[in-house]
């Protein structure tokens, strides 16, 4: 068997916040952790998988970076970010706490039976969605 040409790939997403504090906080209270190694005052590394991470950047930072003006999130999408959770019930949960925390609603919740979501703005308007799956209603990684 070969091994597949993105196998030990990592993802790291550059996201602009206007506080990165406040951002982490929020973000904590939606049950993700952050990477010491790549956290400061000025940008914080939220683990999102084992081999993905959102990079929080204040906006002084993300302009270092960025090459085009920068868009605002509260007026303009640019990407849309979703992740998975264990349960059905979790999607509540982790939606709920974006709701207690400051965040949106972006959307009522998506029941497809297979596949359950509900989607919310975060505080700086970027879109979230999270998402339940039933892993019985996959094979080899995509939907029946």
């Amino acid at each position: 068997m070969t091994t597949p040409a993105h196998a030990g790939r990592m993802l790291f997403v550059n996201m602009p916040v206007a506080d990165v504090e406040r951002s982490k906080a929020f973000f904590a209270r939606l049950g993700f952790s952050f990477n010491p190694m790549f956290t400061d005052e000025s940008a914080a590394c939220m683990q999102v998988g084992e081999q993905a991470s959102v990079m929080l950047l204040s906006h002084e930072k993300f302009a270092q970076f960025a090459k085009l003006p920068m868009a605002d999130p509260t007026t303009h999408t640019l990407a849309l970010y979703c992740f998975s959770v264990s349960t059905r019930e979790e999607v509540d949960t982790v939606a709920d706490a974006a709701l207690a925390g400051g965040g949106s609603e972006a959307d009522g919740p998506e029941d497809h039976g297979f596949m359950y979501s509900r989607s919310f703005f975060d505080l700086d308007g970027h879109g979230w969605q999270v998402m339940w799956m039933d892993p019985s209603s996959t094979s080899d990684g995509a939907t029946s």
